[in-house]
Formats: structure tokens, C-alpha cells, sequence
């Protein structure tokens, strides 16, 4: 097996971050009264400012999630790299622009580059760690002198007021008492923001500079535990089964906002820490005789600084204690976008100055979408490995 290096990083975010006073007058305003829950939520996740792929005077999309993706792969080119010599592509989204062709191939027909083996992964926020683990073992395995793995997310495209109208307007009786739209829809319109990242793997260090080389990656599903807890494209049951859309009257596709992200914030909050921690750090220090005094720098992936302190407790009850100095986190100014964040918390790092060689790295991604997790290890190198 072929050592593996991330010798490059890049990332888009676009249009220019929107503070919290201006979000609902971008994304728009559901019903007659603006939110009452918004100033709640953002107390509560700590977010500052995020991007949307949207034109902040028309209203106008400016990126599909396609198109966004591309423009973070292009941003990988230089003298060292062009996209005629990418033997494969892999994409992760939560969120593709259409149900089929896949959004790995769309973004390669925005790209018009060399054919080559191109792979989508689907999930939530997984979905840009299982693409960059597909990538990782192409290159290991000697099937590619080099890979390019995405993370992306366009959330503002269906986030935005007008596709909740046809729910109101049908359900106008009952929201004269409580006129905003259902907690569990519009928890996520103040969560979620768009970006994309990309990554550039060799079996070998880049020339010069710093490279990050894969130790391991890991991820575990519990969906055998659990139910569904965020989801999209289906209506959830008492019982707790999913009924997707084409099971769905198509009457109520708009009237009960089935395509809308809706989250059980209860069974998140319940289970989160248990399923995407505990579980599998538990696994990880048995079987990689993992140890926080080896973790120079801690990367995770959490959607509202709500659960900042329930995380290090848990790590803490866990004999895993890691000083909050040496996290890095990017939530409170890049916002949650989902499978790309930890594209773009990486990149951060990675041009942080902050890197020596030797430096160790330990990535975590939670998904609540049914409860899975994946860490990641990475080693700071040089051109000498």
C-alpha cells in the first residue's frame, strides 16, 4: 500500500459572509412575521456570519451546487497540478442539484477536464469524508498517481422563504396562533450555509511546502440503532419510518415542505454525543492505540457551538481530554456547510502558518442524518515524508 499525501487544499465560499441581521432578508421571510425563533437559534450555535450562493440584491441563485464545487476544484490548479492529470474525481454532497445524473459526473461536465473514473458519495455531513476515503484508497492501492475529493453544500437553495409558501398558504388556519413555520424546518433555515471544498491527493509529498499525509480514516453507521433524525425528500412517521416522496401525495410535496431539511432536534440532542463520540472513540482508542497527548491539533465538525462543551466533557469523561487551544474550528465565521466543513476548516490550517512537521491531526465528522461519525489522522510532512 502506497503512502497517501494531501498536498493540496482548496475551497470556495461564495458572495460575501452575511452577518446574522441580514439573513432573513436574503433567504426571505416565511409567512407574515419574521422569525421568532432565529435569534433563539443563533444565540444558541455561535454563528457569526456564513456564505449563501445567492445575490444578496435579487434574490437570484449565483452557484448550483455543481457549479460551486468546480470553481473549488479549479482553485486546486497551479504550476505543480492541472486538471488534464486528475485520474479521478470523487464528490460529497448532502444536497446534489437533481435526483440523477449523480452530482460527481455534473461537476465534471462544469469542469470539461480529461476523462477519467469519477465516483459520488451521498449522506450529510459523511458524505465528504466517504469521498475523500474513496480517493485515499484508489491512490493507496496504486489505481491513481493522484485523486481529487470534494465536500459541498448550496443549503440556501432550499432554505430560501418562497418554497415554504405553499405550506402556509395551506395550513393558514392553524398558524394564525403560531405563524412561523414547524420548529423542526425552521431550526435548520438559521444552521446551514453553502461552500465547497477540494482536496488534491499523491503518493508522494509535494516538491515544497508542507503535505499532510492519511494515517487512517474511519467511520461507523448506527443507523441499526436508530432512527432517521435529519432528513430530507420524506415525512417522518410517529413510529419513527420514513415515507420518501415518491410514496407522498404530490399535492403535499409543497403543502407539507417534504423537500424542506427537517431535523428531530430532541433525538439530536439525546444522541448525538453517544452515537458520534463515545461509540466510536471507544473503538478507535482500543484499536489505534489512540491518545489525546498525541493530537497537536483537533478538527471538529459540530453544528452550533451548543454542543462545543457537551463534546469536550465527553471526551473528557472519556480520558481523552484535549485543551480547547488546540482545536481548530471555523464554525462562528464560515458557518456549518455540512460535508464541505471539514474541507474548509483544513484549508484554514493548512495555510494557517501554524503546521510543523511532525504535527499530528485529528479530524471528526458527525452526521445525525440516522447517526454515523468518522475520524481521520493526519500527519504533517515535509518533501521528505
Amino acid at each position: 500500500m502506497n503512502s497517501v499525501y494531501i498536498n493540496d487544499i482548496a475551497v470556495l465560499l461564495p458572495n460575501q459572509p452575511v452577518d446574522n441581521d441580514n439573513m432573513e432578508r436574503i433567504l426571505g421571510q416565511v409567512g407574515s412575521r419574521p422569525s421568532r425563533a432565529r435569534r433563539l437559534i443563533l444565540r444558541s450555535n455561535g454563528i457569526r456570519s456564513r456564505y449563501y450562493a445567492i445575490d444578496p440584491e435579487t434574490g437570484a441563485a449565483t452557484h448550483n451546487n455543481a457549479q460551486l464545487t468546480a470553481a473549488a476544484i479549479k482553485n486546486l490548479e497551479n504550476e505543480a497540478f492541472t486538471l488534464e492529470q486528475m485520474d479521478c474525481l470523487v464528490c460529497g454532497t448532502s444536497m446534489p442539484d437533481q435526483v440523477m445524473p449523480n452530482h460527481a459526473v455534473m461537476v465534471h461536465g462544469e469542469l470539461a477536464s480529461s476523462s477519467c473514473e469519477v465516483v459520488a458519495t451521498a449522506g450529510v455531513c459523511v458524505a465528504g469524508m466517504t469521498a475523500l476515503k474513496y480517493a485515499w484508497m484508489g491512490v493507496a492501492s496504486g489505481q491513481y498517481q493522484n485523486a481529487v475529493a470534494t465536500g459541498s453544500e448550496v443549503a440556501s437553495a432550499v432554505l430560501r422563504s418562497h418554497l415554504y409558501e405553499k405550506e402556509v398558504d395551506a395550513k393558514i388556519e392553524a398558524l394564525q396562533s403560531h405563524p412561523e413555520i414547524a420548529f423542526e424546518k425552521d431550526f435548520l433555515r438559521w444552521m446551514l450555509s453553502d461552500g465547497a471544498g477540494a482536496i488534491r491527493l499523491q503518493p508522494k509529498p509535494a516538491t515544497a511546502g508542507l503535505s499532510l499525509r492519511i494515517d487512517w480514516m474511519f467511520q461507523r453507521s448506527y443507523a441499526n440503532e436508530q432512527d432517521a433524525c435529519m432528513y430530507s425528500g420524506a415525512q417522518k412517521t410517529e413510529d419513527g419510518h420514513l415515507v420518501g416522496w415518491k410514496e407522498c401525495a404530490p399535492d403535499t410535496w409543497l403543502s407539507d415542505s417534504v423537500f424542506a431539511i427537517k431535523q428531530d432536534v430532541k433525538q439530536l440532542n439525546e444522541n448525538i454525543i453517544h452515537y458520534t463520540v463515545e461509540k466510536p472513540l471507544a473503538e478507535l482508542i482500543e484499536d489505534k492505540q489512540l491518545r489525546s497527548a498525541d493530537v497537536d491539533f483537533f478538527l471538529p465538525h459540530y453544528s452550533s457551538e451548543f454542543f462545543r462543551d457537551k463534546l469536550a466533557a465527553a471526551l473528557s469523561s472519556m480520558d481523552f481530554h484535549i485543551p480547547f487551544d488546540r482545536w481548530a474550528t471555523n464554525l462562528t465565521t464560515k458557518g456549518n456547510t455540512g460535508s464541505a466543513s471539514i474541507y474548509i476548516m483544513l484549508e484554514d490550517l493548512f495555510r494557517s502558518g501554524r503546521l510543523q512537521k511532525g504535527h499530528k491531526i485529528l479530524c471528526y465528522v458527525p452526521e445525525s442524518g440516522r447517526f454515523s461519525s468518522s475520524f481521520m489522522m493526519l500527519t504533517v510532512c515535509d518533501n521528505q515524508g
